[in-house]
């Protein structure tokens, strides 16, 4: 998945009622982006960090910029956007390179179920498979990557709806896609929320399957890459 407008470099100010960013650019000029997590980014928010930046020129925006990356130190990047996984893995399902997922003659996305809820991706072949997708963007120790960086009711409700969906004889797949390109591993951060940890539990033993994926990014795009291993 390419990015629609080229990506500019910046550095980051600040970030502010989860959903602002103040960023300097390399011209001096101090801009406000939209940054599209929910989450608590922990450990990608720092000021002094090198970021980047998708301009747009929409007259229905108010910010002109968009929050997309963060590049580490070594060379590594992380993408905080939590709309790309979905954009990218769309892309996969419909050209049928998922591991596990490559056997569906229809990719619907945002399709309502449960109880007002909408699944991610409902795949329709000899059967129908829901599939939900978390984008995961924490990591506390190098090479690990962890799910979730905060308290999500959301998540776990969602664990809740896909374990309903296999009871009523469909597949369900709980799907992380890893934002990082400087993790090989998965576990769940059960300390940070542990209600999600024990739903996650739950959802395992009714026959919800669990796929991770990687991912390769640059300031060209991010594109879903080969699975992870995982400790859950």
């Amino acid at each position: 998945m390419e990015f629609p407008s080229p990506l500019v470099p910046a550095t980051l100010v600040r970030r502010y009622k989860r959903f602002l960013a103040d960023c300097l650019l390399t011209d001096g000029r101090e801009v406000t982006a939209h940054c599209a997590n929910p989450g608590s980014m922990m450990g990608l928010a720092e000021p002094g960090s090198k970021i980047w930046l998708e301009p747009n020129d929409d007259p229905k925006k108010k910010l002109k910029f968009g929050w997309r990356l963060v590049e580490h130190a070594d060379g590594h990047f992380t993408g905080v956007d939590t709309s790309v996984p979905n954009r990218a893995l769309k892309a996969a399902l419909e050209a049928r390179i998922v591991p596990g997922l490559g056997d569906y003659h229809s990719v619907r996305a945002e399709v309502k179920y449960g109880e007002k809820s909408r699944i991610d991706f409902l795949l329709e072949g000899s059967g129908l498979t829901y599939v939900e997708v978390k984008s995961v963007t924490l990591s506390r120790q190098p090479g690990l990557a962890e799910f979730p960086d905060s308290v999500t009711a959301r998540g776990t409700k969602h664990l809740g709806e896909l374990a309903n969906m296999v009871g009523e004889g469909h597949r369900a797949v709980m799907l992380y896609l890893v934002q990082r390109t400087d993790c090989d591993r998965f576990d769940l951060s059960r300390d940070i929320d542990p209600t999600y940890g024990q739903a996650f539990d739950a959802a395992r033993a009714a026959g919800v399957e669990v796929i991770v994926l990687g991912t390769t990014i640059s300031p060209a795009g991010v594109d879903v890459a080969a699975p992870l291993a995982s400790l859950v």
